[in-house]
């Protein structure tokens, strides 16, 4: 493990001469730490928070570029797209670009990487930042050759002039001012001219993970590794009682017993040692247990049972219209886990009084901020590295994992400490993504439009992440406890609990309110999309609800009332793809269902179409043949934009079908795949078909949590059509699917 070293030393030590960082700054940018600018045009993406350059590129003296991004690769392929970016806009080859990712001590503050932000945010700026150090290489080069800037080329970091005199990137550093704002005004380039973006490029972090190479923060193994488990509380609100440690401390390899409060954990040389001290550990612990949790059962009544605030969101037109005929209906998700394939997991390294984190998490400021509060240290005390874990998509174990390997660092400094949690300790402690309700009724005139349409929302939080210390669970265990962070709602236009409840859908009268509710009788966070899945799987199983009632069929009763000409696209698109008839006839057991959603409002449109048979005698629901249509603006890699929805597909198949948290009166009990199972390799789609729509030139959207709410109400209007029953609570597991069909 090589030492934690800061930005200006990493500038330092790779041979370029930029030194132009300011010297008051400690590390990276920050959020709200900007230096004041000018007023004057928004720039693009985050250059708006981070003008300089140097936040985003640097061309260094041999001609190899590194190029800083806040947002960290979680799988959706974004350090591919980022890199495809900035060689297309700086002439360089890919393979001159290092990338760097979400690192408190090179990067910027970007906050986390959720929300399909990415591109539109990071890979914007970056982009911009490229092209303007570009036009500065090529006012350099100009300046040198004594021609006019205009008349110069550049490619594979060359400059080249008519008369055949050539300048590389590299010779043009020394004097080269790279801490000076981005001008946006420099442009970007048309499509006309793409020699990277939109074309194929394979992925750059699939090779290590294909041949088992260390590539993900389970993987690392550095000098002098120590391994730890921690001991959870059998139950929320368990407080740990008395411990004698006496016989765990004598095990082969312990080194060493870590207890604060209700915090506790055992370090050892091997990880075998320290899973069967663990154990051992966890049998000697003594713990008061008073926390009573809601019945299952009763889960959504208890909710919106519970005290909320209302908020209207849309409210348009006159509502109440009567109309020829009318719909209520209420639809439900339970509690959702993340279901990461791996546990969750950290390293940690304490010397020298500071603290080095590597973890997965989605927000690698944020997670700081939180263990300098926990630790008691500075902030620039603490460095927080994002290395890619096997699973998380949201806010699971991640952060608690790294907490846990900050505590035990401390105990143990000038050793790296390595935490996994078990799989029970996932399952049974990660913060779950919210369950949730909503009320649709809406009533359709005689030529079977829309003409009214009332939506509520019940939902808790959906964003507890660290920020400040309570928000992780060893905040909450040790003896001086932090309180976790109030909950509150995410504000529209993108939203939480109510994001995606706003319809598309030219509607004159509409109202739709969402009923935030603060207390939380479970652990919950983010989960990918937050309440999108749960809107549009309510709002499209009820667009096909009011088509059949207003006797149309869904795809042309969508199109009725869509006038976004981008939605129609992919609608049509979809739909043409798959080969949509208007009641087309099949087998018995067999059913066709469409949905479509834009994602937020805001991001990228897609529509799914598929094929679903529904086994009577066990409920079992198989997905067969599925189409999707796709539009994220202009397209970078038309192969990760596919990638992303092939996944939001098998993900939502899986919540959709398969998915629920379970709990008894005292504790969670899905704590395994056995009673958390999860979509396997046999139950997967026949076949999975994404089209791209491309939007050359057009904004970046993002694309990786536009197919989960689509994919939802696709799969229950297609059991509805295949089995006569209308299903509106989730997920749509056999059982359940049994039930309702009466066999």
């Amino acid at each position: 493990m090589n030492a934690p070293h800061s930005r200006r030393t990493f500038i330092a030590g790779t041979g370029a001469l930029v030194v132009s960082f300011s010297l008051n700054r400690a590390f990276a940018q920050e959020g709200g730490a900007a230096a004041p600018k000018p007023p004057g045009p928004k720039l693009p993406g985050d250059l708006s928070k981070f003008p300089k350059m140097d936040s985003w590129i640097k061309l260094e003296a041999d001609g190899r570029v590194t190029v800083f991004a806040g947002k960290a690769e979680l799988g959706t392929g974004i350090k591919t797209a980022f890199t495809q970016c900035a060689a297309e806009e700086l002439d360089v080859a890919s393979s001159a670009i290092t990338m760097i990712t979400a690192d408190t001590a090179l990067t910027t503050d970007e906050g986390y990487t959720a929300g399909s932000h990415s591109m539109q945010d990071c890979g914007t700026a970056i982009r911009f930042a490229a092209a303007d150090l570009r036009a500065i290489l090529l006012e350099l080069a100009a300046t040198r050759l004594s021609l006019d800037a205009a008349s110069l080329k550049s490619a594979d970091g060359t400059i080249t002039a008519a008369d055949g005199r050539t300048v590389k990137y590299g010779e043009l550093v020394e004097g080269l001012d790279q801490h000076r704002d981005v001008r946006a005004e420099t442009g970007i380039k048309k499509s006309g001219t793409f020699a990277v973006i939109g074309k194929p490029m394979n992925r750059v972090d699939i090779p290590g993970k294909l041949t088992g190479g260390e590539s993900y923060v389970q993987d690392m193994r550095p000098e002098g590794l120590l391994h730890a488990r921690v001991v959870r509380p059998p139950a929320y609100g368990a407080k740990l009682a008395g411990i004698d440690t006496a016989a765990v401390e004598k095990l082969p390899g312990v080194v060493k017993v870590v207890r604060d409060g209700s915090f506790l954990a055992v370090v050892a040389e091997r990880e075998d040692q320290a899973i069967l001290a663990m154990h051992v550990l966890e049998d000697a612990a003594r713990w008061n247990d008073t926390t009573a949790l809601p019945k299952q059962s009763d889960i959504q009544s208890y909710l919106r049972a519970l005290p909320s605030s209302a908020t209207t969101i849309l409210d348009r037109g006159t509502i109440g219209q009567p109309g020829v005929k009318a719909l209520r209906a209420t639809y439900s998700r339970p509690y959702k886990s993340h279901g990461s394939i791996g546990p969750s997991c950290a390293v940690a390294l304490f010397d020298g009084g500071n603290l080095t984190v590597w973890s997965h998490g989605q927000g690698m400021f944020p997670l700081r901020s939180a263990l300098s509060k926990l630790l008691s240290l500075a902030p620039e005390q603490v460095r927080c590295i994002h290395t890619q874990g096997s699973g998380c998509y949201g806010h699971n174990g991640a952060d608690d994992s790294a907490a846990d390997a900050a505590l035990i660092a401390r105990a143990l400094p000038g050793r790296p400490i390595r935490v996994q949690l078990m799989r029970e300790q996932e399952h049974g402690w990660e913060p779950f993504g919210p369950a949730m309700s909503a009320q649709a009724s809406a009533a359709v005139d005689d030529s079977g439009k829309l003409i009214d349409w009332q939506y509520e929302v019940w939902s808790n939080t959906h964003n507890m992440r660290p920020g400040g210390a309570g928000n992780l669970l060893a905040g909450q265990l040790i003896e001086a406890a932090f309180k976790p962070d109030d909950p509150k709602p995410i504000p529209q236009p993108e939203g939480g609990g109510d994001r995606n409840s706003i319809p598309l859908y030219a509607l004159p009268n509409a109202r739709v309110i969402s009923r935030f509710i603060p207390q939380m009788p479970i652990r919950i966070s983010a989960l990918r999309g937050l309440g999108a899945y749960l809107n549009v799987f309510a709002i499209e199983s009820f667009m096909d609800e009011m088509a059949d009632l207003a006797g149309t069929d869904p795809v042309e009763f969508r199109l009725k009332h869509l006038e976004d000409a981008r939605a129609r696209d992919v609608v049509t698109k979809a739909a043409t793809e798959f080969g949509w008839q208007p009641n087309a006839k099949l087998p018995r057991g067999r059913g066709q269902g469409f949905a479509f959603a834009r994602y937020k409002n805001l991001g990228a449109y897609c529509a799914v179409a598929m094929d679903v048979s529904v086994d009577r005698q066990t409920g079992i629901v198989k997905i067969g043949r599925v189409v999707a249509a796709v539009d994220s603006g202009e397209a970078v890699n038309h192969d990760g934009i596919r990638n992303q929805i092939e996944g939001a597909i098998v993900q939502s198949a899986s919540w959709t079908t398969l998915e629920e948290v379970t709990f008894s009166d005292k504790e969670i009990t899905s704590r395994d795949w056995s009673s958390y199972p999860i979509l396997r390799f046999p139950d997967m789609p026949d076949s999975v078909d994404v089209h791209v729509i491309d939007r050359p030139d057009q904004p970046f959207l993002g694309t990786g949590e536009a197919g989960q709410g689509p994919t939802a109400a696709a799969i229950a209007n297609a059991v509805q059509r295949a089995t006569g029953v209308r299903m509106r609570d989730l997920p749509l597991n056999p059982a359940r699917v049994k039930a309702a069909i009466g066999v």
